[in-house]
């Protein structure tokens, strides 16, 4: 499988699939195909892994799409954004923040990932349910705003605003950080708490998410009576 990330701001990956290949998203996850491409809609992983992925913010059934000859596929992101592709070794996983699953190789496993620190659940933003990704195979992950990747050394921190960790490898921690001083909580305009990551390990920390974007245009939306 070939694949090649394209669109700036409103990125769509597009892939160059051999015969026998397959890709699987959540129902209806694809935009277009080319050449001969079968489609299956089923609950992969069975009942319960089905149950944990919807927990997690992905559809219960996952569409499988199976390259009868030479084909091409493409997956566009739902929102303005990033598409972030992961390639991850048997046994390797990552966490995210859910509906970040955009597509993937068909080995990879999706499964739900609850937060084990009850603040960073209540507070960080990124709630207690997140999605954990486990390789072998190539995952796509479509994500809000532009995406910085930092490379963190045991107990190095990366501090932001809540709801902005996009993801973090499975040896990062997430946790939360009251803000400092009164005056800071109430008036800074940043809110009471950051979200901290702890390394060892990557961390992706994005510029905007829905739910800030929500916030930010929710003052200027009149609803007509």
């Amino acid at each position: 499988m070939r694949y090649q990330i394209e669109g700036d701001s409103l990125p769509v990956v597009v892939m160059q699939l051999e015969p026998g290949e397959v890709i699987i998203s959540e129902v209806g996850g694809r935009t277009w195909t080319k050449g001969p491409i079968e489609t299956e809609t089923k609950a992969t992983g069975g009942i319960g892994k089905a149950i944990g992925r919807m927990f997690s913010g992905e559809s219960f059934f996952m569409s499988h799409y199976t390259a009868k000859g030479q084909a091409e596929i493409g997956f566009s992101s739902s929102f303005a954004g990033s598409i972030i592709a992961k390639e991850l070794r048997a046994g390797e996983s990552i966490i995210c923040q859910k509906s970040a699953f955009l597509c993937a190789t068909s080995e990879v496993q999706l499964s739900v990932f609850f937060q084990k620190k009850i603040g960073a659940g209540f507070f960080g933003g990124e709630g207690f349910i997140m999605q954990k990704v486990t390789g072998p195979g190539t995952v796509f992950l479509e994500l809000d705003g532009y995406v910085k990747e930092y490379q963190l050394s045991a107990g190095e921190e990366v501090v932001c605003d809540t709801g902005l960790v996009a993801l973090v490898e499975e040896t990062c921690s997430i946790d939360i950080r009251m803000v400092k001083g009164l005056k800071n909580m109430f008036l800074g305009g940043e809110g009471m708490f950051d979200t901290v990551v702890t390394g060892p390990g990557k961390a992706y920390i994005q510029t905007m998410s829905l739910p800030r974007l929500g916030e930010m245009l929710s003052p200027y939306i009149r609803f007509k009576k």
